[in-house]
């Protein structure tokens, strides 16, 4: 209320156009863009191989939560979301991912993961809270903090369908509680599902209009496409699809175009993810990231 949350500020100062966009398009699926980037499979298997052999377990995923980390840390504007028509900037990055759990049978669970970050994490600290929070999701038989919220409304009926109707109203006006925004995987800067884990080519995933998720990015199975190579011939590259569908009320066009060209660049060149840094950009005061939580 009144320009404070506990998981943002209000700002005033964003042009014109960018305040008045939620207007026009007040419901987040109102706004939502579909973007299909693709990187480079070969550039990224090869350094995920050098960084096994010294030790490090990291993934495709992880490399494309700690691209965009650090492309947030360059373009605060990301970490952006839009509530009760107004623009807020989070005072903290976390995302929020799906994990599948380690089963006894053939039946398929699943348990939600929303893991904070501090801006100027390197690849090595994401892949530390990533691999944390995916151990804790499998193994864990109380579950995530999301988990467990979603099991108390669901085990006394009716309970959800007031719980959650109710918090659409406090949300609206930023009124929930601070243990409610650390639970809901809802409210995050970033939705990410990995695809190609389950053998399933890239998706264009919804916005939720429930939260405040600004992005959702979906990783495919590997693609082979045509490439031109020396003599006038033709061969094949393999490459790793990302669906990518945006909130378009955050910010402008031209500030997209410049958060995917260094969301490329750290994607083109993981290697530079491994120092801090040099500086980080906010628009508000960041809040610490809370640490994993181990049941």
């Amino acid at each position: 209320m009144f320009g404070i949350r506990p998981d943002g500020r209000r700002i005033w100062g964003a042009d014109p156009i960018i305040h008045f966009t939620p207007y026009i398009m007040p419901a987040r699926n109102d706004a939502q863009n579909f973007c299909k980037q693709t990187l480079d499979y070969d550039v990224l298997v090869k350094y995920i191989k050098e960084k096994r052999a010294q030790g490090h377990n990291l993934s495709f995923m992880t490399i494309v939560i700690a691209a965009y980390l650090r492309t947030v840390a360059h373009c605060p504007e990301l970490n952006r979301f839009i509530s009760n028509k107004q623009l807020y900037a989070r005072n903290r990055f976390s995302v929020s991912f799906v994990v599948l759990k380690d089963t006894q049978s053939d039946r398929i669970d699943e348990s939600l993961a929303k893991v904070e970050f501090n801006l100027g994490d390197t690849i090595f600290q994401v892949e530390e809270k990533i691999e944390a929070a995916i151990a804790n999701g499998r193994k864990s038989k109380k579950g995530t903090l999301t988990d467990r919220f979603a099991r108390v409304l669901l085990a006394v009926p009716g309970l959800a369908s007031l719980v959650v109707g109710l918090a659409r109203l406090l949300d609206r006006y930023g009124l929930l509680p601070g243990l409610v925004y650390d639970a809901s995987p809802f409210h995050t800067s970033l939705f990410i599902t990995n695809m190609a884990s389950i053998n399933m080519t890239y998706i264009y995933h919804h916005l939720y209009n429930f939260g405040t998720t600004s992005v959702f990015v979906a990783l495919g199975r590997i693609e082979r496409a045509l490439q031109p190579l020396p003599g006038g011939k033709v061969g094949y590259k393999n490459q790793l699809p990302l669906g990518i569908v945006t909130d378009e009320r955050i910010m402008g066009g031209a500030s997209y175009a410049r958060v995917f060209g260094v969301l490329r660049k750290y994607l083109s060149d993981p290697a530079l993810l491994e120092e801090p840094p040099e500086a980080v950009k906010t628009e508000v005061e960041m809040r610490p990231a809370r640490p994993v939580a181990v049941s």
